[in-house]
C-alpha cells in the first residue's frame, strides 16, 4: 500500500520514528516526511539513514500553521509526537493538554483538510483507566480520533488509533536505565518489584502501526496482544543476564503510575473483536439520536473481562531473558563484558 506513496510522521525522531521509517524505507515508498522541533536530532537522523526520500519539517502540532506545508499532498499520516513522561505531565499537566490534546486536533484537521487518505494516532495503555495527567490526555485525544472519524467519512480519510503498552528500550524505558546503573556500579532502582510491565518489542509496535495503516476502519483504537512480566523479574534477569551483583532498591511509586498496565478496560472488552494477535474496539458511530438505538435487553455484559498486564501470559525468567536479547543495549553491554558469542554460541 505505501509504493509511490507519501507518509508524514510527526514526532517521528525518537526511537519509536526510527523503527517506522527504517521499516518503510524497505518499501517502494516515494517519500517520509518527518515532523518534529528538534533540529538537532532531524540532523542526526538524516545522517543516519542517509536515504534521500527522507525529508525534514520543522514544526510544532501546537501550532495548526506550521504543519501546512508538511501536510501537502501526503497519502497518509501517523501521529507520534506528544508528551510521553508521566511525573513530567503530573507536575506540567497544561502542557499535557497543549501537546497531546490540542495537538491531535490540528493534526487531524489537517490531515482532513489535506485530503489525507488514512491518518493512525498513537496512544498508551496509560489511556484506558487514566488516573494521571499523561493518560487522561492520551484519553482524549483517543476521543478527538474517534469523533474526527465520524466527520472524516465524508471526506474519505479514515482515521483511528493504536494502543500500545511500555515498549522496551525505547525512551523512558526502563530498561536502558538498569543497564546503565549496572554498568556505573549502582544499585538498580526498582518502583515496586510486583509491578507489572507488557514486554513489547519496537518491532511489535511497529507492526501494530502496519496492521493499522492496512486494516484499520474509520474509529477503531488496535491493540497488540503482548506477554508480562513483574519489574523485579525484569531487574533480576537482566543482572543475571549481565553477571553482575549490584544491589537492588525498591524507590516507591512515582508521580501517577499505575501498578499494572491496562490496554483493554473491561467495557472496551463488552465489544472488541480479535484478529490474530490484534484486539480491535470498534468506534460508537451513533449520534446524538442514540436514544432512537435501543439494546434489547436480552443479554447481560461480561464485566469480567479485561486485558491487563496482571492478567496476560506472565513470561517467566528465561523468556524475558530470550527477549531482552534482542534489544541493543543489552547486546552493547554483553559486547563490553566480553560475553555475546558465548550467549549465542
Amino acid at each position: 500500500m505505501f509504493t509511490d506513496r507519501t507518509i508524514l510522521i510527526t514526532g517521528g525522531t525518537g526511537s519509536f520514528g526510527h523503527a517506522v521509517v527504517r521499516r518503510l524505507l524497505q518499501t517502494e515508498i516515494k517519500e517520509i516526511r518527518v515532523l518534529s522541533r528538534d533540529e538537532k536530532k532531524q540532523d542526526d537522523m538524516r545522517k543516519h539513514f542517509g536515504d534521500r526520500r527522507l525529508k525534514f519539517y520543522i514544526g510544532d502540532v501546537r501550532d495548526s500553521h506550521s504543519l501546512k506545508e508538511a501536510f501537502y499532498d501526503a497519502d497518509y499520516v501517523f501521529h507520534a509526537a506528544a508528551l510521553k513522561q508521566v511525573p513530567s505531565c503530573e507536575i506540567f499537566p497544561m502542557e499535557a493538554v497543549k501537546t497531546n490534546i490540542i495537538g491531535t486536533e490540528n493534526v487531524l484537521t489537517a490531515a482532513i483538510e489535506s485530503g489525507v487518505k488514512k491518518a493512525i494516532c498513537l496512544s498508551t495503555d496509560k489511556a484506558a483507566y487514566p488516573i494521571n495527567a499523561m493518560g487522561i490526555s492520551k484519553a482524549m485525544s483517543e476521543k478527538l480520533a474517534v469523533a474526527k472519524s465520524r466527520l472524516a467519512t465524508s471526506k474519505n480519510t479514515v482515521i483511528g488509533c493504536t494502543r500500545f503498552g511500555n515498549v522496551m528500550a525505547s525512551r523512558g524505558s526502563v530498561i536502558p536505565l538498569f543497564v546503565e546503573q549496572l554498568n556505573a556500579g549502582q544499585a538498580m532502582t526498582v518502583t515496586h518489584p510486583d509491578m507489572t510491565r507488557f514486554m513489547m518489542s519496537l518491532e511489535d509496535a511497529v507492526d501494530l502501526v502496519m496492521f493499522a495503516f492496512m486494516h484499520a476502519q474509520s474509529g477503531d483504537i488496535l491493540i497488540n496482544k503482548s506477554p508480562a512480566c513483574t519489574v523485579g523479574e525484569l531487574a533480576l534477569a537482566i543482572k543475571d543476564l549481565l553477571k553482575e551483583n549490584n544491589d537492588i532498591v525498591v524507590t516507591g511509586a512515582r508521580h501517577g503510575e499505575k501498578w499494572h498496565e491496562t490496554l483493554l478496560t473491561k467495557e472496551e472488552a463488552m465489544i472488541t473483536e480479535e484478529l490474530d494477535n490484534y484486539y480491535r474496539i470498534p468506534a460508537d458511530h451513533r449520534d446524538l439520536n442514540y436514544s432512537s438505538d435501543y439494546l434489547s435487553g436480552d443479554e447481560l455484559p461480561n464485566l469480567d473481562r479485561e486485558y491487563t498486564s496482571s492478567s496476560t501470559q506472565q513470561l517467566q525468567m528465561q523468556e524475558i531473558q530470550d527477549k531482552l536479547m534482542t534489544l541493543d543495549c543489552i547486546q552493547e553491554a554483553l559486547k563490553q563484558r566480553g560475553r555475546l558469542v558465548s550467549l549465542n554460541t
